[in-house]
């Protein structure tokens, strides 16, 4: 399954996460750290949605409530 999620407080413009069976296949991130987040997105590859989440979920971005991969994890809790 592919999902389009639009983060909200981020630099970041879009997610394209691609999720079979409960495991992210692949994420591209639009806008960002271009760096980091194809880091991030090599990282979660292979991983339990469920790990993700629990690994991101509350991550902050210096002074910003939220964070790129907070976004990610948050995207994730709607599937």
């Amino acid at each position: 399954m592919v999902m389009e999620y639009k983060p909200s407080g981020v630099c970041s413009r879009k997610m394209v996460i691609d999720v079979e069976e409960g495991v992210v296949k692949s994420l591209e991130v639009v806008g960002g750290c271009h760096g980091n987040l194809q880091g991030i997105s090599k990282l979660v590859e292979g991983m339990k949605v469920e790990d993700v989440i629990s690994r991101l979920e509350g991550i902050r971005c210096g002074f910003k409530p939220t964070s790129c991969p907070d976004q990610l994890a948050q995207a994730l809790k709607t599937l």
